[in-house]
């Protein structure tokens, strides 16, 4: 029986774990040392992968009886692929860390092992410890089958000299609010006037990060059933719309990968960029001496609110066919201390980090650009339920293929919602390859 333990139990802390007396077929106990091995699969291969490495050696230095071995694969299906393929033959790697939009596309009933409250108990985690809708995220089925680690998201990054000559900063230093769709683009247009090339930045192929964030801004809705889905129409044409008025104006690039979106703040081309918190480090060491050039904060509100796309990094358990009992208490000793000792990944990643005690420290209060983007956590969106969605997941690349061409000029805002609905009806058909 894999372990488990339902939400309830959970949460009166009356389980008890199971099945971990059995001899391991992963990671082993001993073997040429008497350290127990535990291995480690992530995603994490930018500028937040290296501050993970940091963490890691931080962990192995003060766990000297516990071999971490941990090992980085490409990001999105190279990975999700791989995560699938061992767990499925029940000879994964003893960890991994997904995104928890994607916990249910890897089938979590067959695929992960669930977390029992014995063992958070052991190594001083709660429920408590996490925002609750994060945390509930985490169950499937009533079984805890992740433990969040941050909370990542589209933010807005700008360039703190030029956002001082266009009168765009609080006496404190921090950008000024915008209501609306209009006054923000007013923003863009001064900040034009200075760049001489664009206002903001973005990624072009990641189009479905800032569709999502202004659908869900305008309280739009996307839910799916057997073979249909529901959608706002009218919102979600407002949302395309606003890519399309954005590119047509010079206001942003009309073709940016996620490379040329990050150099276009940096080389001065545009004075914000739209793009995730993990960009932080990389924006600091480009400072070289003057890593305080940019600051950032949450998403304009265009329609009514600052919500955006976002997600969140957890760990979870791939299925052992059997656990060694050694390599198991490891394991959980290790997720333990990465949520613990979160304050270096929100430092250096930019990741908010999900464990309350770390965000809520004065420590991490004080932290900047950090606190000024905190609220993200309140307002981020996780992409719709379906086995498709998520990051790295089909719904976010075959979206993406058409709100680049809307970036590009070359579709119009009708055109592409027609499309992407299309597309929506062509995934609805497949079958869940997992399943």
């Amino acid at each position: 029986m894999k372990p488990g333990v339902s939400r309830r139990a959970l949460l009166t802390g009356t389980a008890a774990a199971a099945g971990l007396g059995l001899a391991g077929c992963g990671s082993v106990t001993g073997g040429l040392s008497d350290r127990t091995r535990v291995k480690q699969w992530n995603l994490l291969a930018g500028a937040d992968g290296a501050i993970m490495t940091e963490m890691h050696g931080n962990f192995s230095d003060e766990h000297p009886d516990v071999e971490l071995e941990a090992t980085t694969f490409g990001w999105g299906t190279p990975f999700y692929t791989r995560l699938v393929m061992g767990a499925s033959s029940g000879n994964a790697a003893d960890i991994a860390t997904i995104h928890l939009s994607r916990l249910k596309s890897v089938s979590p009933d067959t695929l992960l092992d669930a977390i029992t409250i014995d063992e958070l108990t052991e190594v001083g985690i709660d429920a408590a410890d996490f925002p609750e809708k994060i945390w509930d995220k985490c169950f499937h089925d009533d079984r805890l089958y992740a433990l969040p680690l941050d909370t990542h998201a589209l933010v807005n990054y700008y360039n703190k000299d030029v956002c001082q000559q266009i009168g765009a900063l609080n006496a404190d230093g921090t950008l000024i609010d915008t209501t609306g769709r209009e006054a923000y683009f007013d923003l863009l247009r001064a900040a034009k006037e200075v760049t001489g090339q664009f206002g903001t930045s973005l990624d072009t192929f990641g189009g479905w990060r800032q569709f999502w964030a202004w659908y869900r801004q305008a309280d739009g809705e996307m839910t799916f059933g057997d073979d249909d889905f529901e959608m706002d129409d009218d919102k979600a044409l407002q949302a395309i719309e606003t890519m399309y008025l954005m590119a047509e104006e010079g206001l942003c690039p009309t073709f940016s990968d996620g490379a040329q979106c990050a150099a276009n703040f940096e080389n001065g081309a545009a004075a914000f960029v739209q793009v995730g918190n993990w960009e932080i480090n990389r924006f600091k060491l480009f400072g070289g001496d003057n890593p305080e050039w940019f600051s950032m904060t949450e998403m304009p509100d265009f329609f009514g609110n600052r919500r955006t796309q976002g997600d969140c990094h957890s760990f979870v358990l791939p299925h052992h066919n059997s656990w060694d009992p050694e390599v198991r208490k490891a394991t959980v000793e290790y997720a333990a201390y990465m949520l613990k000792h979160s304050y270096r990944w929100g430092e250096g990643g930019g990741h908010t980090p999900s464990y309350l005690p770390v965000t809520d420290s004065p420590e991490y209060q004080a932290l900047q650009p950090n606190a000024e983007y905190s609220g993200v956590v309140q307002n981020v969106q996780f992409d719709p339920d379906a086995w498709f969605s998520g990051s790295a997941a089909r719904l976010f690349d075959e979206t993406g293929s058409i709100f680049n061409q809307v970036y590009a000029l070359t579709m119009k805002p009708e055109a592409a919602l027609e499309l992407m609905k299309d597309r929506i009806h062509t995934l609805l058909a497949l079958p869940n390859p997992v399943d």
